[in-house]
């Protein structure tokens, strides 16, 4: 049985055997049932185990296997594994295109019966942007409305209501796929402290991951999606990582191989630099942003411009459109080591994107999914009150302190009828909340505060 076959063969055991109330069963059941030896069966679950899709009761031979997540009930559908709570659907595997099958089996064969090849540019060269897809048009037509903030909101926002979860979520799920050795909760410690040890490599990663995501979000918006912004990203994520500090940023010197693969990336500093500045350019036209945030995954990974943290700085470069389109980011939540690397070896050797369509769908649902209720839980805040946060403060600022008459100091503002309407409805809400715990918001002194205060709350129409 080929090696992904295997795999997921297994995976389909454990779900029927959960669906029939056997949550846990021992990895001799396993081998009789698929007819691999234990040893073989026993080495797979152990991967199982590191891609987080499986987990072991006991630590002796009479040890017993299940899935993660215990309290769902799993089914094994026609589109993949599934896992259903109530009216919710997760899908816990990625399923698998009759294309992306056919990749994956030639993608088991040895390295010694695979061709040796280098960069391609006409994979770039060709690609012409809202003409030509990477990703099935449709499927980035579908994921970019189910990703979309509604309304009309400044670039940025959909990041910036999410920034906790994120910076969690995207740190671990990248630093992971690079062999980081923190757990999820080890990571929210470190965020929390804010420091690492000078030789924690592991810890070092996680920061630089955190310090770039907060750059995506503070600056990006500002600069739009131009080389500069991702030679930074790589600056910030492989800061103190890289022996030469003069590779932050810079198009490699250096020759670079890839393990595990026959391709032979490009070798030349003209080439290298050329092809970023077209991949860049190309992606900051295409309209659509999914297709432009999978567009600059796969093609700076491709390219490998830099002398390391290609991969990472592809992830991070990726949710570029998408933060200026107010789309759900990019998280990579759940996304195995060896789903990631047949992804990308399929484009390196085959220029086949077909893996890495169906892996990038599969992964930016979750994080669509995860979002949203995120959002949901923690409630919008009002957009009105965002945009018009300064007029708001200063009306409120001149009825206290210069006891202006509210609709004289909201004339002044020069806003529409229908705005300054709404501003004198909200600044009347503010003064009647305006009290010792919030009035520095409004640029106030206590004093001017308390003078108001002892003067009744003066407020003239």
């Amino acid at each position: 049985m080929a090696k992904r076959e295997l795999y997921d063969s297994i995976l389909r055991f454990l779900a029927d055997q959960q669906a029939v109330g056997q949550d846990r069963v021992s990895r001799t059941d396993i081998a009789t049932a698929l007819g691999e030896s234990p040893s073989t069966i026993l080495r797979y679950l152990n991967q199982l185990k590191a891609d987080g899709k499986v987990q072991q009761s006991g630590n002796t031979s009479a040890s017993r296997y299940g899935l993660t997540h215990r309290q769902v009930t799993v089914n094994l559908g026609a589109t993949g594994l599934v896992a259903t709570t109530g009216s919710a659907r997760l899908t816990v595997l990625p399923a698998w295109s009759p294309a992306a099958k056919e990749l994956l089996d030639a993608l088991d064969q040895p390295l010694g019966a695979r061709t040796p090849v280098s960069y391609q540019r006409h994979f770039v060269d060709d690609y012409k942007p809202n003409e030509t897809f990477l990703l099935p048009q449709s499927l980035a037509d579908d994921l970019y409305r189910e990703g979309r903030m509604q309304g009309q909101q400044p670039a940025g926002t959909y990041a910036r209501h999410v920034i906790a979860p994120l910076l969690i979520d995207l740190s671990f799920s990248s630093s992971k796929l690079e062999g980081n050795r923190y757990s999820r909760l080890d990571t929210e410690v470190l965020f929390a402290s804010g420091k690492a040890e000078p030789h924690d490599t592991d810890a070092i990663m996680l920061l630089n991951h955190k310090r770039a995501i907060e750059f995506l979000i503070d600056e990006v918006p500002m600069y739009g999606l131009i080389p500069m912004v991702v030679r930074n990203i790589h600056t910030l994520l492989m800061q103190g990582l890289l022996h030469d500090e003069n590779a932050l940023g810079a198009v490699r010197q250096k020759v670079v191989s890839i393990s595990n693969t026959v391709y032979v990336p490009a070798q030349m500093p003209s080439l290298l630099g050329e092809m970023l500045e077209i991949i860049v350019g190309k992606a900051r036209d295409i309209k659509n942003p999914v297709e432009g945030a999978f567009f600059l995954w796969i093609n700076i990974a491709y390219l490998q411009p830099f002398e390391d943290g290609n991969k990472r700085t592809s992830r991070l470069c990726a949710n570029i459109p998408l933060l200026m389109y107010n789309c759900a980011p990019l998280s990579f939540l759940d996304v195995s080591e060896d789903d990631y690397s047949r992804a990308k070896i399929g484009v390196y050797e085959r220029l086949d994107t077909s893996v890495a369509a169906d892996l990038f769908a599969w992964t930016y649902r979750r994080s669509i999914q995860k979002y949203a209720a995120q959002i949901q839980a923690a409630g919008l805040p009002d957009q009105f009150r965002t945009e018009h946060r300064e007029a708001i403060n200063e009306v409120v600022c001149r009825v206290v302190r210069e006891r202006d008459s509210l609709h004289e100091a909201v004339d002044d503002l020069g806003l529409h009828e229908q705005d300054a309407g709404r501003i004198i409805q909200e600044v009347k809400g503010d003064l009647s909340r305006l009290g010792e715990h919030n009035f520095a918001r409004y640029r106030l002194r206590q004093r001017e505060l308390m003078s108001w205060i002892e003067n009744g709350r003066p407020v003239q129409e």
